[in-house]
């Protein structure tokens, strides 16, 4: 919206000379800036805005937003919302304004968390009032406003002025005394301010019992009074007046404002009725919707003699009818002269398009019937909706034309298409589409076709070809994907870099849809050189991430650390909304970090991410943050914190069009394992209906090797060969499919899982040969926590590992970072792959018995620290994680006599 109008809706009503005094609805307001939230609910007419200008007056710290129809797009409302705000404290909300209008909004609950950071920082009381409330029916923007009041600073208060109770939890608020309400009954005037409005402030000679006469049949509701003193100015009969009229709400209504019309001159009622149809007013626009001259001074002769007039602005440009009054002046116009509607609404559409409003220009050519006037401007306005990522408002614009419109318009069906597939309206994608094509093939009526973009058409076998390949992907069709998309790629220009980003981007996606990696590691790498060259900063971030996720999955973890930090030095040197993702790319480098057990480091920077995305720069996927905090808690002994993480974080993931490789549910099935969880982690797998045997798919990889972490977790609890045996045969199939598809971070890994099957089989040397292999592929990139994290099982492999020589300075390294006792006198059994000490031995000999771990210590003179020590280096030798486990694989490795010899 243009500066000027935004103006309008933020401008805090001045009250009006010779207002009536109402302190005892003044005193309910101030008992209100203790609450959260304020609310004023009544009918059209009760005064509501003009108590709370009142109220207002001489209040620095007020906040105003006048809502109106248009106002139901989420980034609209919350907008205009933060730009009041900041009239009132300028040091809030400049990066969430420009978050909001970057080319990938984030998601609006993240945005209103930093809003509220910055609003608590602030020192001094703030009142936000949204007046005009009822107007807004959009349900995301309700459940934000819901979210907004459960986490609202103490020094922020909300006033709603509406017709209807807002959606939002009145009930909790009410029962916690955060609500103060002030409703119909108490924005009646009474009898005594009746006297007063009428006689003082109207300057009405009235007796007493013509103001009583007035206060019963009005019952106090102040636009009746308005209209009935506007009638009765200059009247002789003012009491035959009173006498004569009666009846409810809407019959006063409309009798006392056609008394008002009537008495007016003829000019100025023509003028009231012409621009009733407007929203807002000013001079020049209501010249142009006129045909007339002297708007300006008309509309100061309206205010000055207070007919219904509000001014929205300081210098008096901009104005507005009641509600109240305008719904009566457009019902009369329609009556009184229906033809000229259209006319007027196309001469209001006409002056807002060349004053640089295109929504408001679109309102009136839809509101006047101006069809293909109101296509033709949607289609003028189509790039820069799709810029600043409004689809879903070029969407509800292009749903309110007419088949028999769009269907000779390819450049809006394309533009359908696309708007649909970003809001999720896929079932109508295809035929769009198919609307939009039928003009590339030349019909016999191509002459009956309408451009007012050539620049558009031009592209637009392009374009189609670009959603062609998005409606595939939605489809799971990434063979069809990748053909529509290398259709985009030969049509566009060289120079075209946005379309060519967006097609390569495609490839990249089908690509990776379908275990391919490599290519597409390469189409996003080339895709990012497009953006660049573009100048879209964000989504060169956003394909960063995505990149670099591949990378990893490669195994080329220095490629990825390399391929975050290059995106990272693009953003110091660019304003806010180009800052979105910085986030992201330091979650990024910490997990690669932790990885290489940097885990300072890696703390360093998600707490770098975590201060960013509230003051900076939101994370593009939220998620990822609380997935790699997890990881870190689980690592300082939190299991707790780390599985509430995960939850969160689940909460917070929003899908888009790249596969979730990596699900948030798995993350938290591995998590459960490590606490020894494995039944809750099983019962993951079969709701997730995940096989242990046959195929094994790319996009299903991550979830199926950990189902075998479960299956070997479930055998080393229990001694379930079955459990064994099914992840046996379940990690060969993954290997295999890794290696096919140059998958080697998953290859790394699942070799790991197989030298810890064989490890649970006691055949040491099958172990080896695995190990071996994950070892020298995981060298030259720096991993560590691969291995380490294994815990105890894993510190005995590597240790046979040392002994028979296997990449010595690289386990020797792994060793010191599992903490790993070197200086053991060795105890050989068969099938233990780090023998015991002999004082160890002694140690899990008195495990099998009753004594606890301060008897034990006494029996072996030495300390209870000693004793869990040793204790320790047994369950990591034995790979158990509790005592009854250890005695138990004692016995079958014949360290220990059994519970039947021990008892003969």
């Amino acid at each position: 919206m243009p500066a000027p109008l935004l103006e309008t809706k933020l401008y805090v009503p001045r009250p009006r000379d010779g207002a009536v005094p109402r302190p005892r609805l003044g005193e309910r307001l101030d008992a209100g800036a203790a609450t959260r939230l304020m609310l004023v609910s009544a009918p059209a007419g009760f005064g509501k805005t003009t108590l709370l200008a009142e109220w207002l007056a001489g209040r620095p710290s007020a906040a105003w937003v006048s809502l109106d129809r248009g106002d139901n797009d989420l980034v609209s409302f919350w907008t205009y919302v933060i730009a009041a705000l900041r009239t009132v404290a300028p040091g809030v909300g400049a990066h969430e304004l420009a978050l909001l209008a970057s080319p990938q909004p984030p998601p609006i609950h993240l945005v209103l968390t930093t809003l509220l950071n910055d609003l608590g920082a602030t020192g001094d009381d703030l009142v936000l009032v949204l007046d005009d409330y009822h107007l807004v029916d959009s349900r995301e923007i309700q459940e934000a406003m819901a979210f907004l009041l459960d986490r609202m600073p103490s020094r922020l208060h909300l006033v709603i002025a509406s017709r209807a109770d807002p959606p939002v939890p009145l009930a909790r608020l009410r029962a916690r005394g955060e609500l103060v309400e002030i409703r119909a009954a108490e924005l009646r005037f009474r009898p005594a301010e009746v006297a007063m409005y009428l006689t003082e402030v109207m300057g009405l000679r009235l007796t007493t019992q013509d103001v009583a006469a007035l206060e019963e049949r009005t019952e106090g509701w102040i636009a009746a009074l308005q209209l009935a003193a506007l009638s009765m100015q200059g009247r002789d009969d003012v009491a035959g007046f009173i006498a004569g009229f009666t009846g409810d709400d809407r019959y006063i209504v409309d009798y006392l404002a056609e008394e008002v019309l009537q008495r007016q001159a003829a000019p100025v009622r023509d003028f009231l009725l012409h621009t009733s149809l407007l929203g807002r007013l000013d001079g020049s626009l209501c010249d142009a919707v006129t045909g007339g001259s002297g708007g300006r001074a008309t509309l100061e002769a309206l205010d000055r003699g207070n007919l219904f007039v509000v001014p929205l602005d300081d210098r008096r440009q901009w104005y507005r009818y009641h509600h109240l009054f305008a719904d009566v002046l457009r019902a009369r116009l329609a009556d009184e002269a229906p033809d000229l509607v259209a006319t007027l609404h196309r001469r209001a559409s006409d002056w807002f398009a060349e004053h640089g409003d295109p929504v408001a220009a679109i309102e009136h050519a839809m509101a006047g019937g101006h069809l293909e006037r109101a296509a033709d401007l949607v289609e003028l306005a189509m790039p820069a909706t799709r810029r600043n990522r409004q689809e879903a408002v070029l969407r509800s614009w292009l749903e309110r034309l007419p088949e028999e419109v769009l269907a000779f318009r390819p450049v809006l069906s394309n533009g359908f298409a696309g708007a649909l597939l970003a809001t999720g309206g896929f079932s109508e994608v295809e035929r769009h589409l198919v609307d939009a094509e039928r003009w590339l093939a030349g019909p016999e009526d191509a002459d009956r076709v309408v451009v007012v973009d050539e620049e558009e058409l031009r592209r637009l076998p392009a374009g189609v070809a670009v959603h062609r390949a998005g409606l595939a992907l939605v489809q799971g069709d990434p063979a069809a994907t990748l053909a529509h998309a290398r259709r985009a790629l030969a049509l566009l220009e060289d120079d075209h870099h946005i379309g060519r980003a967006s097609a390569t981007a495609l490839v990249g996606l089908a690509s990776w849809w379908t275990g391919d990696l490599e290519s597409a590691r390469e189409a996003y790498t080339r895709s990012l050189g497009s953006m660049q060259a573009a100048g879209h900063l964000a989504d060169v971030l956003g394909l960063s991430i995505a990149l670099a996720d591949i990378l990893i999955t490669q195994g080329r973890l220095r490629e990825a650390m390399l391929t975050y930090e290059r995106a990272l030095r693009l953003a110091p040197d660019h304003r806010a909304p180009l800052l979105r993702g910085t986030a992201d790319m330091y979650v990024g480098m910490s997990t690669v970090h932790r990885e290489r057990d940097d885990l300072g480091e890696a703390r360093r920077l998600v707490d770098s991410s975590e201060e960013l995305g509230e003051h900076l720069g939101l994370p593009q996927h939220p998620y990822r943050l609380r997935v790699a905090k997890s990881a870190l808690r689980a690592l300082d002994g939190n299991p707790v914190e780390a599985l509430a993480l995960l939850d969160e974080a689940e909460r917070v993931y929003v899908g888009d069009f790249s596969p979730d490789v990596r699900p948030v549910p798995a993350v938290r099935a591995r998590t459960l394992i490590t606490q020894g969880r494995v039944d809750e982690a099983l019962g993951w797998a079969r709701d997730r209906g995940l096989p242990a045997t046959g195929d094994v798919a790319y996009l299903h990889e991550f979830e199926h090797v950990t189902l075998a972490r479960a299956l070997l977790a479930r055998f080393e609890r229990d001694r379930d060969q079955p459990a064994l045996d099914e992840a046996t045969g379940l990690l060969d199939r993954l290997l295999a499919g890794a290696e096919t598809g140059q998958r080697t971070g998953t290859v790394i890994e699942v070799l790991v899982l197989q030298a810890l099957a064989a490890r649970l089989r006691g055949d040491l040397p099958a172990a080896l040969v695995p190990l071996g292999r994950a070892l020298a592929l995981a060298e030259p990139e720096g991993y560590v926590r691969t291995f380490v994290d294994e815990g105890p099982a894993m510190a005995a492999l590597l240790a046979a590992a040392a002994r028979h020589g296997l990449a010595p300075a690289y386990v020797a390294r792994l060793r010191s970072a599992a903490g790993t006792r070197t200086d053991a006198v060795p105890v050989a059994r068969p099938g233990l792959v780090d023998p015991l000490s002999r004082r160890e031995l002694d140690v899990l000999r008195l495990l099998g018995t009753d004594l606890g771990g301060p008897e034990i210590a006494r029996e072996l003179v030495v300390s209870l620290n000693t004793v869990r020590t040793h204790t320790k280096n047994i369950y990591a030798k034995l790979g158990v994680n509790n005592r009854r486990a250890a005695v138990r694989r004692a016995e079958e490795l014949d360290l220990m006599p059994r519970a039947g010899d021990r008892a003969r």
